[in-house]
């Protein structure tokens, strides 16, 4: 198999039917406001005891294809000694690596960022690769208001992002590429659609131009939403259509899925906005998810660190994660959501 074909074969495992992508990367000062916020204290062993507990649940594997992994988790190993990407490999899912150092103050651009971590990114993601990683995540942030964002943040950003997809590709690890426009703020679903379509333009010309190769490479962006503050927020079906209307736009045939980010949605209208993009359908790519709050923040609470509420926290965790494999085939309903919470 060639490396390209290689890379594709981990593409289309990733979005695999009827499954999608555990966001379980998140740094150290993030992981411990969401320990702190149930009373748990944060060290290096709860973090990796609620990740494992995750990973480990039962039938978990029918609905997660990969799990992203942050770089202290990548070097833990599992109750039992197993290095965590062998335990993920040995259920089926694909051990994945956050490889951004993160989302800093663009010089010249007052309230933009940047995404930094491309100097010494060929040395770690061969580190990354022998221990068993197989896609990679980066993610440029994008603020939006009646201004913002400026067209040099945009493209500074796509830039990053592309220079660091071909490095993945070069290491034989698939790149998430994932540009996000905040939900943050009072813009209207117009604006968003705007800003996302000017996002994404300029990261698939980046790509082109960096040599990735599309159909090696996943797209992680943003739903098309109102501003979280908005005062009008569109409807489950708006939001679905105006979606694959602007993907269909910009988003080449060759890319083999696109893992929505939830972007701070409740667990609900994550499941939801992702079903009625299934059920719409008549689109080249497989429509997958890859979440992390929408996700993790229901058994979080459930376990909040009690070792005798282990069962109800993962049982929360394959909930969701069934919600979301049903969403994958447009089947998720209100009713299926309380059936399965019961």
């Amino acid at each position: 198999m060639s490396g390209l074909e290689a890379l594709h074969a981990t593409a289309l495992a990733m979005v695999a039917p009827g499954r999608g992508i555990l966001a379980a990367d998140e740094s150290n000062a993030t992981m411990t406001k969401r320990l702190e916020a149930v009373g748990v204290e944060s060290t290096e062993e709860t973090r990796r005891h609620f990740r494992e507990l995750l990973v480990s649940t039962p039938g978990a594997e029918e609905h997660i294809s990969g799990v992203i992994l942050y770089d202290e988790t990548i070097r833990q190993q599992s109750a039992d000694g197993r290095p965590f990407c062998e335990l993920l490999s040995e259920r089926g899912m694909v051990p994945g690596i956050k490889v951004d150092t993160g989302a800093k103050p663009l010089a010249g651009a007052e309230g933009e960022k940047v995404t930094e971590g491309l100097d010494g990114l060929r040395e770690r993601l061969e580190e990354y690769y022998e221990m068993g990683a197989r896609f990679a995540k980066w993610r440029a942030v994008i603020a939006i208001d009646d201004v913002l964002p400026s067209t040099y943040c945009i493209d500074v950003n796509a830039h990053a992002l592309a220079r660091y997809a071909a490095l993945c590709q070069e290491a034989g690890i698939v790149p998430i590429v994932e540009p996000e426009v905040l939900m943050d703020g009072t813009h209207s679903i117009d604006r968003a659609e705007e800003v996302t379509l000017a996002t994404l333009r300029a990261v698939f010309a980046a790509l082109l131009d960096q040599r990735v190769a599309l159909e090696g490479m996943i797209l992680k962006p943003n739903m098309v939403l109102s501003g979280t503050d908005a005062p009008q927020q569109g409807s489950i079906e708006e939001v679905a259509e105006r979606t694959l209307t602007l993907f269909r736009q910009v988003v080449p045939a060759a890319v083999p899925g696109i893992a929505f980010l939830s972007g701070g949605q409740s667990d609900e209208l994550a499941s939801a906005h992702l079903s009625a993009m299934n059920a719409l359908g008549n689109v080249p790519w497989e429509l997958s998810f890859s979440y992390g709050r929408a996700l993790q923040a229901t058994p979080l609470e459930a376990w909040s660190g009690d070792e005798a509420k282990e069962p109800d926290a993962q049982k929360a965790f394959a909930h969701r994660a069934r919600c979301n494999g049903e969403a994958r085939y447009g089947r998720y309903t209100e009713e299926l959501e309380q059936s399965l919470a019961a």
